[in-house]
């Protein structure tokens, strides 16, 4: 399962802290799906990616509540294997923008949605495809405003190339394994 996080409604659709939720898109229409309300409290569709099924959702909460609703995919998805099985894909401010990272537990860079999943699950064992969006101009007091915020012209070009290349590393992670999409996807340069 790949979990896109952002917020909903239309006023979140092309913020930085979206990006997450605009990979689950990508990877939906992608290979046919289309993202409905399910019960989960989520966007959700599933769709086959090299005859594996993948189920790709997009948490309607908002993001410090993302595990109310992954918690409910996980167990309706029958996700007995978090650190095999659930990958989510956010946003990360210490990546540089467009820079995509395929991640294996561990911190959680005090991001809130991790947090909030973290919490739910009471596990921090699921694998993660970072998306960069760069450090905010104020430093740590801007990070509310600079997530929240459409980027420039560069950096939505920036971003949208690092959707598509997250959209990428889920289905390598998909097809094989954690230790080739950290190999093919964590050694590309930084410096975009």
């Amino acid at each position: 399962m790949a979990v896109g996080l952002g917020n909903p409604g239309h006023q979140y659709e092309k913020t930085r802290h979206n990006v997450g939720a605009d990979v689950v898109a990508l990877l939906a229409e992608r290979h046919g799906g289309h993202l409905r309300s399910g019960k989960e409290l989520a966007l959700e569709a599933e769709v086959r990616v090299d005859g594996k099924r993948l189920a790709l959702a997009f948490p309607q909460t908002y993001m410090n509540e993302s595990g109310r609703s992954v918690a409910r995919l996980v167990r309706r998805f029958n996700v007995d294997d978090l650190s095999r099985r659930l990958v989510v894909v956010h946003d990360e401010l210490d990546l540089p923008t467009g820079v995509v990272r395929v991640k294996e537990g561990g911190g959680l860079a005090g991001h809130n949605g991790l947090k909030s999943i973290k919490a739910w699950l009471r596990s921090d064992e699921f694998l993660r495809v970072r998306v960069g969006i760069g450090k905010p101009p104020g430093g740590k007091d801007g990070g509310v405003g600079h997530v929240l915020s459409v980027p420039t012209r560069a950096e939505r070009a920036k971003l949208q190339d690092a959707v598509s290349t997250a959209a990428d590393a889920v289905e390598v992670l998909l097809a094989e394994g954690v230790a080739v999409a950290q190999n093919q996807f964590n050694s590309r340069p930084a410096n975009l």
